[in-house]
């Protein structure tokens, strides 16, 4: 499977601690991969055949090619 240049996520954390969670594609979705930020950190993603999701707790800004958003 091909993965298109639009399947990357750009994290910036905003506060020390951001956490992020890489899910799994499949019936059963589960955690495979964590990284924590500081502040003004930054961490580029890429949606695969394995990650399906990508959960992000604490302030960030997230960049995709949907345009940028920021969590909470």
């Amino acid at each position: 499977m091909s993965y298109k240049e639009d399947s990357y996520i750009m994290v910036k954390a905003q506060e020390n601690g951001v956490t992020i969670i890489g899910l799994t594609r499949g019936f059963n979705t589960k955690f495979h991969h964590t990284e924590k930020l500081d502040k003004g950190e930054v961490l580029i993603a890429q949606f695969t055949e394995h990650t399906s999701a990508i959960k992000i707790r604490g302030k960030a800004t997230i960049y995709t090619s949907l345009g940028e958003t920021e969590s909470e």
